[in-house]
């Protein structure tokens, strides 16, 4: 498989759950011309047969390579970039839930979904939209992992998937700045992630992103069927340092505010 059948099979399975990012991806097609991705992000439990560390092998198997690590205290989860081989392709995001720092109730929970995956499972980039690898939620389990985690809740309903794509601002053509792109989307009645203002992060670190809130679909779960929070499109320009080259990193106090643009209070109807 190379990158580019990868990212076309994850962005078909991604518009499936995300009309939302189908349409603000035709809005800039047809003012701009082209849509570049500057990253895809993803979800997954740590000390698993899907922890970022068995996953690492996929993406270096594609000509990604790590770059930065990250830390998110709070929220519980580590996080690790890669670039890939080539400039048109887009960055990697991928992160993972340190569920072992939770209450015993949760620790239980996340442990029997975990105990569902073959641990001698094959890693290959396809496992990227593999989905849920274990079996269908239930509305109990999905409410009380919501209450510590909503980052735990969400990867409880959807497994292994694009959690969301990047519009690149510098490769836009008529909406060259992220304030305008803020502008015109709002003033579309596209609802967008304001936890810690629409805008996030500033020129001075490097990079700006802003992002819709995720879409609400209806998902199965044991009991019956219930609207959920599905995924997000971001937008993010990124500005050069003192050395004129061009920052390939993420913000962790910005990155900490887009997680929750998949929170259920947070999310579109």
């Amino acid at each position: 498989m190379t990158v580019d059948e990868l990212f076309d099979r994850l962005w078909r399975q991604y518009c499936g759950t995300t009309a939302t990012a189908a349409r603000i991806h035709q809005r800039f097609m047809v003012m701009d011309g082209q849509v570049v991705n500057d990253h895809v992000a993803f979800r997954t439990f740590a000390d698993s047969p899907i922890s970022l560390a068995r996953l690492e092998p996929a993406l270096l198997s594609l000509g990604y390579r790590q770059d930065q690590h990250y830390a998110f205290a709070e929220k519980k989860l580590r996080a690790v970039s890669y670039l890939p081989a080539h400039s048109h392709q887009p960055r990697i995001f991928l992160s993972e839930l340190v569920w072992q720092e939770f209450s015993s109730a949760f620790k239980r929970e996340i442990a029997a979904v975990i105990a569902q995956i073959p641990p001698d499972l094959k890693v290959t980039p396809a496992l990227l939209y593999s989905g849920r690898l274990w079996s269908l939620p239930r509305q109990a389990s999905y409410e009380l992992l919501a209450q510590e985690s909503e980052y735990a809740a969400w990867l409880y309903v959807w497994g292994m998937r694009a959690n969301h794509f990047t519009v690149s601002v510098n490769h836009l053509t008529l909406n060259q700045s992220l304030e305008k792109v803020v502008h015109g989307l709002q003033a579309d009645g596209f609802a967008l992630n304001t936890a810690g203002g629409a805008i996030k992060g500033s020129p001075q670190v490097g990079l700006v992103q802003a992002s819709t809130l995720a879409d609400q679909v209806i998902q199965s779960f044991v009991e019956g069927e219930l609207r959920v929070p599905a995924c997000y499109y971001e937008f993010a320009q990124r500005y050069p340092d003192a050395n004129g080259t061009l920052y390939e990193g993420f913000v962790v106090a910005s990155a900490d505010r887009i997680f929750e643009s998949t929170h259920r209070q947070e999310s579109a109807n």
